[in-house]
């Protein structure tokens, strides 16, 4: 076992001295400091404990499937057990519904232990209090009492039904249908029948009942399905109904993906006798918009799992460069071997992953702190935009972060004796969970830039701005004051000259505007945890070495990564139809 997930220092830095998180704390009057890092402290002790010790074991163990259904390693229905008793399923939902009232940023920061432990078997629990607060927020008191509280007390696991086999992410596609069964004490009652594909945690033996979100498409009086995303509608379809009876609802098989393989992951069949029983939450025609609340916490909290599994594989690395001793400085023949980490390339793999690592976690965390300010219209704007950022950079860079790791191990990281290469391997489905990058892409420049009130852009700019001009009364750190400025000039031009686009060359280069809006934002807070780093008063070595190092990775993504954004832009405000020209026929 590693001496340590994450690093608790970092962790303290990002929460305390950069967010604020004490002064949010007494302002809340929810909890104070000590309060809070007993709750941490109790997550991290957990996850090393109970779902770190079973990482390897759900790899190798996956579920599978008998006449019973879908079972799963019995250590993850365990170490869930221990996260129910000590109330996580409920923390961040009101004491009202049964939970703890805790911060988002609480919360967060206690799920990035979990997620770094064993993302798999917290994948459970992520989802299951992503399905209570949809169903927390539109569901009526009747749905809200039967299918959320269950779930907010851990006693039930939830689930997201969107994908179809046929549809994947183009949901307008959908095809599953729901025919009214008339009303009950629960709402409108439909009758549903179709098939979702990819459903994680879609069937298993580890809680007494699952609760399905379903999106599906009410047919008109002819049994023709409305077209299109307007058309799609929401319903809970439990696994196990109210009276106790079974649900026409089955786990037809399972896929068996490259990570996260302690999770199981499902193609369900709805409704292949009577139909499968399920009641609508809301108006018809409003489930993706519902949906949409779930899949962005899922979004935030898949940004978490990628900063946290490029964390752990990047302090990895740091032991092993330091005890790996092989080869001699340049210009040495004779002597003992030295650690690697003493080499030129191995510091410069160990410090672009330190800056995609604790870049993705500042940024998650950052985001987090935003969702506990819903009055804040500046910060509800900001998060709206930064949604797609939080979810994709630490899926991209923190992927990154896990292959350099391997590569610092050499030969042995390439091997199953050592976590990183199963830490890579679980990080690369997290750049196709809750959205592809190119999905988000299109989301971020279209939705939130392009054909938005500027409000979510205006507000960065602001804040960036600031950063800059805080910045600048810091020698060491007024040059990279002026690439930052430089790089925010960039975004702002690409985005005008897109304007005067139409609107298919406008998303042609999508992605690329995407990853280098990206690098900026991450830059943007390198920037500003490097300002609050050299203001800190350092008490003893390890405190001036902490500080040296925030400094030393902010001017490493500054100087490797921060300039290939102006060639990256460039490319895109010159409309470049290099890529959109190209005809089918040429490949």
């Amino acid at each position: 076992m590693p001496a340590t997930l994450l690093s608790t220092r970092d962790l303290d830095f990002l929460l305390y001295d950069w967010i604020g998180l004490e002064s949010r704390l007494n302002e809340s009057g929810l909890m104070d400091r000590e309060s809070a890092d007993a709750y941490f402290d109790l997550s991290r002790k957990l996850a090393e404990d109970e779902f770190l010790t079973h990482y390897k074991a759900s790899d190798t163990k996956e579920p599978w499937m008998d006449a019973d259904g879908v079972h799963v390693l019995p250590e993850i229905g365990k170490a869930l057990t221990s996260y129910k008793e000590l109330g996580l399923f409920g923390a961040s939902f009101s004491e009202d519904l049964g939970g703890m009232g805790l911060p988002f940023l609480v919360t967060s920061a206690s799920f990035v232990w979990f997620v770094a432990a064993n993302c798999a078997t917290v994948g459970y629990a992520m989802l299951t209090g992503a399905n209570a607060r949809l169903i927390a927020s539109f569901g009526s008191a009747e749905q809200v009492e039967q299918f959320a509280l269950p779930q907010i007390a851990g006693d039930w696991f939830g689930t997201m039904c969107l994908s179809e086999p046929q549809a994947g992410s183009g949901l307008g596609d959908v095809r599953t249908r729901a025919v009214a069964d008339g009303q009950d004490a629960l709402g409108d009652r439909y009758r549903l029948q179709g098939n979702k594909m990819w459903i994680s945690a879609g069937d298993h033996d580890i809680s007494e009942n699952i609760v399905h979100l379903v999106l599906a498409k009410v047919p008109d009086e002819n049994g023709v399905l409305p077209e299109g995303t307007k058309g799609i509608s929401l319903f809970i379809v439990p696994k196990m109904l109210p009276d106790g009876n079974r649900n026409d609802v089955i786990a037809a098989g399972l896929n068996h993906k490259m990570g996260n393989r302690g999770t199981s992951n499902c193609l369900l069949n709805f409704g292949e006798n009577d139909g499968a029983v399920g009641w609508m939450i809301g108006e018809s025609g409003q489930g993706l918009r519902q949906m949409f609340m779930m899949m962005n916490e899922a979004r935030i909290a898949v940004g978490f799992t990628g900063a946290a599994q490029a964390y752990r594989g990047y302090l990895l690395a740091v032991d092993y460069a330091r005890e790996r001793l092989q080869g001699r400085h340049i210009g040495q023949r004779g002597g003992d071997p030295v650690p690697i980490i003493e080499h030129a390339d191995v510091k410069r793999m160990l410090v672009a992953a330190k800056s995609y690592a604790e870049g993705s976690m500042a940024l998650c965390l950052f985001c987090a702190a935003l969702v506990d300010r819903p009055e804040d219209s500046e910060a509800s704007a900001l998060l709206e935009l930064l949604t797609p950022v939080a979810k994709t950079f630490p899926s991209e860079f923190g992927l990154a972060a896990n292959d350099l790791a391997i590569q610092v191990h050499g030969g042995y990281g390439y091997t199953r004796d050592f976590d990183v290469e199963q830490l890579y391997r679980d990080n690369r489905l997290n750049a196709i969970h809750e959205g592809t990058t190119g999905i988000q892409a299109q989301d971020l420049l279209a939705r939130k830039i392009l054909h938005s009130d500027g409000a979510g852009i205006s507000a960065l700019k602001a804040r960036v701005t600031d950063t800059i001009r805080r910045a600048r009364h810091l020698p060491k750190l007024v040059e990279l004051a002026d690439d930052m400025q430089s790089a925010l000039d960039k975004v702002d031009s690409t985005i005008e000259a897109l304007k005067g686009c139409n609107p298919q060359a406008q998303i042609d280069n999508a992605t690329p505007f995407f990853k280098g809006f990206c690098v900026v934002v991450v830059a943007w807070h390198w920037l500003d945890q490097a300002l609050c780093a050299a203001n800190k008063n350092c008490a003893s070595e390890d405190d001036r070495n902490f500080v040296q190092g925030k400094l030393a990775a902010c001017r490493y993504f500054f100087e490797c990564e921060l300039t290939s954004v102006t060639p990256m832009l460039t490319f895109v405000a010159s409309g470049s139809d290099a890529v959109s020209s190209i005809s089918p026929d040429f490949f």
